[in-house]
């Protein structure tokens, strides 16, 4: 049973320092040292926010969901890797962009976590609005780390008001973790104690 701390929980779910407020979201993954970023889509004009963002809390990768508004080469100059894995405004994503998604999280999963700086590893995601698509994918990694699904809807939607769709929630719901997982022991069901969240269907695909 993996627990999670209570100070986690109390967490603010905004950085709200940032002359951007409520446009990023921090998803902490509770049974790893992993961080994602959610965020709305940057431009040419506002990039430099996001960066300003991006290096004070050691973001190694930008995944962006949507057509490109922006040159990658501004971010990968301070040495932040962009991932393109666009899919369709408001739908699910396929087969390809799922796959390319976990190898990326299993990469930077591993990463060390920066003891001297105490800075983890993050993961920005941005489609346009930051609603739909990013938390989907964000949603599909803590269900692989073991999340029920609709725990992870809750968990991502306790933190971003308005995120996921009625279709993307479906289909969380009765998505199957492709990543073996290293322990039987890795189901996290906390928040549907919490909450009492999560169907029958989820909780016996998690258990197969």
């Amino acid at each position: 049973m993996v627990h999670v701390n209570e100070k986690l929980l109390n967490q603010p779910t905004t950085r709200t320092d940032s002359p951007l407020g409520r446009m990023l979201t921090v998803i902490e993954c509770p049974n790893t040292h992993l961080q994602f970023l959610i965020l709305d889509c940057p431009t040419e004009s506002t990039l430099g926010f996001y960066l300003h963002e991006f290096l004070q809390i050691s973001v190694h990768s930008v995944v962006r969901c949507c057509q490109p508004t922006y040159q990658a080469q501004r971010l990968t100059e301070h040495g932040i890797q962009v991932v393109d894995l666009p899919f369709k405004d408001g739908g699910l994503p396929p087969a390809n962009v799922i796959r390319d998604w976990l190898q990326l999280v299993e990469t930077v999963k591993e990463l060390p976590l920066d003891e001297k700086n105490n800075k983890r590893p993050v993961i920005a995601v941005h489609c346009v609005a930051g609603l739909g698509r990013a938390p989907v994918l964000v949603a599909i990694a803590l269900i692989e780390m073991g999340m029920k699904p609709l725990d992870a809807v809750e968990f991502i939607r306790s933190k971003r008001r308005g995120a996921f769709n009625k279709p993307q929630i479906m289909y969380l719901d009765s998505y199957k973790r492709q990543l073996k997982p290293k322990s039987s022991t890795s189901n996290y069901s906390l928040f549907g104690r919490m909450f009492k969240l999560g169907s029958s269907k989820s909780n016996k695909a998690n258990e197969q």
